[in-house]
């Protein structure tokens, strides 16, 4: 994959995620794929229990991921990803700016593995003060 290839891509996935569209993203993604975060509690395997960690994220969370910088791994085959997230619990008045990287592995124009690193507590500091409001 080049710049412009992953470009594109990077945009339909921004698009599927920040429509909070569950299987628009899981159309970004190989049916094999591996997806971890902080709040999987360990990987995600294949597309069923990709789905059902979405719906369950997407109904309990609003959105929205900007790419602030990306480096294509020589050979196409990958990227590191800096982004910045807008989340706000759903039905919540609070939200919160949180800054992560995501290591994405790709097998063709699909992301095969799929890597997210941020730091979670700002996510459960939102959530007490949204509890104590």
């Amino acid at each position: 994959m080049n710049v412009s290839e992953f470009e594109q891509n990077s945009r339909l996935m921004y698009d599927a995620w920040n429509r909070q569209d569950v299987e628009a993203v899981l159309e970004r993604y190989t049916d094999d794929l591996v997806y971890r975060d902080p709040s999987t509690r360990g990987p995600v395997e294949g597309r069923e229990a990709m789905r059902r960690y979405l719906s369950k994220l997407f109904a309990a969370w609003q959105m929205h991921w900007t790419t602030r910088e990306f480096h294509l791994f020589e050979g196409g085959e990958g990227v590191a990803v800096l982004w910045r997230a807008t989340l706000r619990p759903t039905g919540g008045d609070r939200q919160v700016e949180i800054d992560g990287m995501d290591l994405v592995l790709m097998e063709g124009t699909k992301v095969k593995r799929n890597e997210v690193y941020f730091d979670r507590a700002l996510l459960a500091q939102t959530l007490t003060l949204q509890q104590t409001a």
